[in-house]
């Protein structure tokens, strides 16, 4: 059981709003203790941590990144390549969470650097189940680096 008396701070880049509202009750629903943070692609995703811009001025470093791979403008396989050559945040772990079942997008999310691949189930309950899975092992079983 971990500790840790502040919020897990996650980043959810997803260009789909009912998207983003699912993870966030997921995450509600299994009681994960993190302050979700959800921009609509790799462009606002890395505004984001950059701290760019007075929209982003305040944000938090992430603890965990959760990334869509499709999305307009800046997609996850280019967010993915970007953050993984950025010394100052190329530790913060990135879970690819999308629709896709290729392969060729697994392979190459992890060649780029990817912690993990998750393909959202379709299935609300499920879904709910495989977020409260990934918060079982981010939050409570992995030793996070710490935040700046």
């Amino acid at each position: 059981m971990n500790l840790r008396l502040q919020p897990f701070v996650v980043l959810l880049a997803e260009d789909e709003p009912a998207d983003a509202h699912l993870v966030k009750v997921a995450i509600d629903e299994n009681h994960i203790p993190a302050d979700l943070n959800a921009v609509g692609d790799g462009r606002e995703a890395l505004a984001f941590l950059r701290r760019e811009g007075a929209r982003f001025a305040d944000a938090p470093r992430p603890d965990l990144i959760l990334l869509d791979l499709n999305m307009p403008r800046m997609d996850g396989r280019e967010f993915l390549a970007a953050i993984k050559q950025d010394a100052a945040l190329r530790n913060i772990p990135v879970v690819v969470l999308t629709t896709s079942e290729v392969e060729r997008d697994i392979i190459a999310s992890y060649d780029l650097g990817a912690a993990g691949y998750i393909t959202k189930p379709v299935d609300f309950d499920q879904f709910v189940k495989a977020i409260g899975q990934l918060g079982d092992y981010w939050f409570s079983l992995v030793r996070m680096p710490r935040r700046e």
